[in-house]
């Protein structure tokens, strides 16, 4: 049996293109996770001894391949919707509850659900803070305020209507039901900025046949003409020959090219970089609308779609590639963390943007627009080429903070989004001047330490898994900092490269030090002196040996992320070996890793296909075709004691007979 192809080929421009399908998919992620979570609440509340009057729901869910879960839930007091309850709770296999994360005290309890304001008057409140030109609609709902302090009744007062720069307006205002106060307000229309048509010729997935073709792929993302309005769904675009626009805007279709392509771009990221199959993780695509309003220059994601103007004089379709990336991103954190958009945490959701619309960028990889550590540089809003935000060096777009301090939450999000973007491009590739993809960089520290970044797609991957399993609404650059190192030594260990790094960049960025560490003091380990990329997710670097099996192919699953060492699994003659060489800490340690084995012998007594796990030539761990069990992830050990303090050799090696594959599946290796 061969190794199986990646992906499935749909409709698209011009030629056929194939989607990937995601190669770590969390299980309780895809549609019918939250179902399951809803059916053990009454056990998890049992579990963290919530009050009578107290009921959660689940949200999102997030889960390990060994079954652990991490389960975001809202919450509600005697019936109320409880804004700032939400939490997060870890679970073993098992069911039982490892770790609740929550805001605050996660107390809610407020002593009275009848209000002494009239409703009225938080309404007139709520609207006096919209900065709507036009407003729609007024209209208020009693919930239990815990966004900050203690818990109050409040009113929650939601004011749709249009700013004066035609960007639709959805604001949440929290009044005080008792005094009137107003305690905060959030907007849910995350708006963006862009200018001009960027992607060039490529291909997207549409569907129908010749004569009737629709810009609507094989996941549901479909792209919409609004040709002027500010309302409504707009017509799909339709195409007689499967070819669209002309890369011009003489061609209405050229910026929905533009769009649907980001949008499946962003699609594709998510599921195939991150196991989240789509926005919502239920496996759907977005609705895009182009041509929105009359010289609208600018971008806005609204909760469940994306909407793109024409820019100035109707003549530049705001429609770039990282854009996408960058709003859709928001739908993602409102599914996830749901980050308000005020204070330390409006900063966060603002990086969170950047963060994955940069990864998005680099990951569509299209030569129009070359990746970099930039936001918004094929823009030139300010006149003069230079881009919005600068990731290395926030501060030079005059605005940014590069550091952080407790005065950073005071300011605009995408200001204070500074210091994590900063702390991206750092713990990615590290600090000082440096080149890449021809563009420049120069990353200072706030400390003044220099420091080496792990790569740009494990940091993506420790900053996903932080976003879904440790942040809630109100989390804290503090809390960030906590979740990210956490994250870190789930995925590569406590010992790697890559949580030295997370530790290191937030050091960098001047967030202070909590509970959460790395093992190695914060200090990156000397070349060759730990094992590097034992989760493989920077492909062959750090090993040596046969081309070919450190893959990110989808017809095995990895056991986090989506690479693996994938011996075997030819069903032909074959010796496939992996190796790295690296120093043992002088404490000895322990060497793990996962092993997943699947076979096509039916045999029971003969073992045809074979594989061993070596240190410095001796064998130390046996696989064959009749090791069990079968199809499920295992993790093995080894003690590292009587080679403490010296170089060894790792090699893991499999060999294959001439027919019936079987697969060796190796992940996940760290020496803690």
């Amino acid at each position: 049996m061969n190794r199986l192809s990646r992906g499935a080929a749909f409709g698209m421009l011009a030629a056929a293109m194939v989607a990937s399908a995601a190669s770590f998919a969390p299980t309780a992620d895809a549609a019918g996770g939250t179902s399951a979570a809803s059916a053990s609440t009454d056990s998890v509340a049992r579990q963290l001894n919530l009050s009578a009057d107290e009921a959660l729901q689940a949200k999102s869910v997030y889960a390990d391949r060994d079954g652990s879960r991490f389960t975001h839930y809202n919450r509600t007091f005697r019936g109320l919707r409880v804004v700032g309850g939400d939490l997060i709770v870890a679970t073993a296999p098992n069911g039982t509850v490892r770790k609740v994360t929550k805001n605050g005290t996660g107390k809610v309890a407020v002593t009275s659900t009848t209000p002494t304001l009239a409703k009225a008057t938080a309404l007139a409140k709520g609207r006096s803070v919209s900065k709507a030109k036009t407003v729609s609609s007024v209209g208020g709902t009693l919930v239990i305020y815990a966004g900050a302090g203690q818990p109050r009744l409040a009113y929650e007062v939601q004011t749709t209507g249009v700013q004066a720069n035609q960007t639709p307006s959805r604001l949440l205002t929290y009044v005080d039901a008792r005094t009137g106060a107003v305690l905060a307000s959030d907007e849910q229309v995350k708006a963006g900025t862009g200018k001009g048509i960027f992607v060039g010729q490529v291909s997207i997935g549409t569907s129908g046949s010749a004569g009737a073709y629709t810009m609507k792929d094989a996941q549901g993302n479909y792209t919409t003409d609004l040709k002027g309005a500010t309302s409504g769904t707009g017509t799909t675009f339709t195409d007689a020959d499967d070819v669209w626009g002309n890369g011009t805007n003489s061609d209405r279709a050229s910026a929905g090219v533009d769009a649907h392509y980001g949008a499946e771009q962003t699609y594709s990221y998510y599921n195939s970089v991150q196991g989240r199959a789509g926005i919502w993780n239920n496996g759907t695509g977005a609705r895009s609308r182009v041509h929105y309003g009359n010289n609208y220059a600018n971008a806005f994601w609204d909760g469940t779609q994306m909407t793109y103007g024409d820019g100035a004089n109707n003549a530049n379709p705001l429609v770039e590639l990282d854009v996408a990336g960058h709003e859709m991103s928001h739908g993602v954190t409102e599914n996830t963390a749901g980050l308000v958009y005020s204070g330390d945490p409006g900063g966060l959701n603002e990086a969170t943007s950047d963060i994955f619309g940069t990864a998005v960028e680099w990951y569509a990889n299209n030569p129009n627009d070359v990746p970099d550590y930039l936001i918004g540089e094929e823009l030139n809003l300010n006149g003069n080429g230079t881009p919005l935000r600068y990731m290395d060096k926030p501060s030079k777009d005059g605005a940014s903070y590069d550091c952080w301090s407790s005065s950073v939450g005071s300011a605009n999000p995408h200001y204070s989004s500074g210091p994590l973007n900063h702390w991206f491009y750092l713990a990615s590739e590290g600090s000082g001047a440096k080149t890449i993809n021809g563009v420049s960089y120069n990353s200072p520290t706030c400390n003044g330490k220099s420091m080496t970044g792990a790569g740009r797609r494990d940091i993506e991957k420790v900053w996903y898994r932080t976003l879904a399993t440790k942040l809630t609404s109100n989390s804290t650059y503090k809390d960030a900092r906590e979740g990210a190192i956490n994250s870190a030594i789930e995925l590569f260990g406590a010992s790697s490269t890559q949580c030295l790094a997370v530790q290191n960049a937030f050091d960098a960025i001047s967030v202070p030090a909590g509970t959460a560490a790395c093992s190695g003091g914060g200090t990156p380990p000397p070349s060759g002196s730990s094992l590097t990329n034992g989760g493989f997710e920077s492909g062959q670097t750090g090993w040596t040996g046969t081309s070919g099996p450190i893959t990110n192919d989808t017809g095995r699953p990895a056991h986090s992320g989506s690479w693996k060492l994938w011996l075997g699994g030819n069903g032909a003659t074959a010796n496939e070996s992996e190796s790295q060489t690296f120093t043992v800490p002088a404490t000895g340690g322990t060497l793990t890793w996962w092993v997943r084995i699947d076979t096509a012998e039916t045999s029971t007594s003969s073992a045809y296909d074979t594989a061993t796990v070596s240190l410095n030539g001796t064998t130390v761990k046996s696989y064959s075709n009749l090791s069990t069990p079968k199809s499920t992830w295992v993790q093995q050990s080894v003690s590292l004691s009587s080679y403490a303090g010296s170089s060894v050799t790792l090699k893991f090696a499999a060999t294959e007979d001439s027919s019936l594959q079987t697969s060796f599946v190796i992940d996940d290796v760290a020496v803690s």
